[in-house]
């Protein structure tokens, strides 16, 4: 299995407070990877590294066998924390915006994700609740035809009703051998979708492997006693 994310070295500093030290990492294609890890962990922090949004590091990373820049981010879409619609847009007008912009994204399929969310096209992004921005940001990425998707805290704004269908609303729109990979903090609502866990702290790697029969909740407690 060859790996989409090489990482050799990483180190990330905000001033003098190093959110990553040193960090050596490869994740294989064609996985749903669970990123975890405590509040300022640096989660974030790494997934703008890997999609390119931060450049201001030490060390190599590299996916899909490339050097970060335009060849890796036209293969990979990225949901981040934070929604980055203007609250004036229409849903419809960002599902033709995103198909104007991106050459692999799925119009046809956008309407129809707009439509099982029971959103509607006209409805402004400063009229949606939180969860309702969340469900609308989410299918713009799932809609792009990736071969690494990165989505940090996708159920964030969702109550606990929805999160089995938006998860399942995500791996049944991945590409056949695309990567996900995705941070959370709600293991128990998540761990079931996880092929590999990679839980992050105290600016290392302190745990990755595949998940199995793994506990991940019993885990996250072990590997971080000090949370909670």
């Amino acid at each position: 299995m060859s790996n989409i994310i090489e990482i050799k070295g990483l180190t990330k500093s905000y001033g003098a407070h190093v959110v990553l030290q040193n960090i050596d990492l490869n994740l294989p294609a064609g996985q749903i990877i669970g990123l975890m890890g405590p509040n300022g962990s640096g989660k974030t922090s790494l997934m703008k590294i890997i999609t390119g949004m931060i450049n201001d590091y030490t060390g190599s990373v590299r996916v899909g066998g490339e050097a970060i820049g335009p060849h890796t981010k036209a293969i990979m879409a990225y949901l981040p924390d934070k929604s980055f619609l203007p609250p004036w847009m229409k849903a419809g007008q960002a599902i033709r915006y995103f198909a104007d912009f991106y050459g692999n994204f799925d119009k046809e399929k956008a309407f129809r994700m707009l439509d099982a969310f029971q959103l509607s096209p006209d409805m402004r992004v400063k009229t949606m609740s939180k969860g309702m921005q969340e469900k609308l940001l989410l299918l713009l990425v799932m809609c792009r035809a990736a071969k690494l998707f990165v989505l940090d805290e996708p159920l964030g704004g969702v109550d606990p009703s929805a999160r089995a269908f938006i998860m399942d609303t995500i791996l049944n729109n991945r590409p056949a051998d695309s990567t996900i990979l995705l941070s959370t903090h709600m293991i128990y609502d998540m761990e079931r979708v996880f092929d590999e866990a990679l839980m992050i702290g105290r600016r290392q790697v302190l745990y990755h492997a595949k998940v199995g029969n793994t506990d991940l909740n019993k885990l996250f407690q072990e590997v971080f006693p000090y949370v909670g």
